[in-house]
């Protein structure tokens, strides 16, 4: 099938396939009039690759996963799953960073709401409505 052909199949666009051949996620035989021709496993191939985007891979990990899907055997799953759970707890480690983010900006918000309307209920002149939060020094 042609590029385009596996682009409707898929759901991803050309420019995306042509970006797997060059990350040499995806491979195609050229025909002599240069156009690209792939085969049916191709279909599979792309939707696994997609999968693994989702999942925030980048495309170096998804190449070092590719071996268990050309080449499956127990070393190769196993080495793929490895990989997985190691991409795995790099994601929970960001997640729980963000997460101390929000907490430290909500508490940063709880404060500045706090001060604001200790101002208001002081006296003080309030804040323009949409004007937002405004540190005085």
């Amino acid at each position: 099938m042609r590029i385009g052909e596996l682009a409707a199949r898929t759901g991803v666009s050309v420019r995306s396939l042509r970006y797997y051949e060059e990350q040499q996620l995806l491979t195609s035989v050229r025909s002599g009039g240069g156009h690209r021709h792939y085969v049916e496993a191709d279909v599979d191939r792309v939707h696994y690759i997609q999968g693994l985007y989702a999942a925030n891979l980048s495309s170096r990990t998804i190449a070092a996963l590719m071996p268990c899907a050309e080449s499956p055997s127990t070393h190769n799953s196993d080495a793929a799953l490895e990989r997985m759970a190691l991409e795995r707890d790099k994601l929970t480690t960001r997640i729980d960073g963000l997460q101390r983010a929000r907490d430290t900006l909500d508490r940063m918000v709880d404060v500045a709401r706090t001060h604001r309307e200790t101002l208001t209920h002081a006296g003080a002149a309030p804040v323009a409505e949409g004007a937002g939060f405004r540190c005085s020094h």
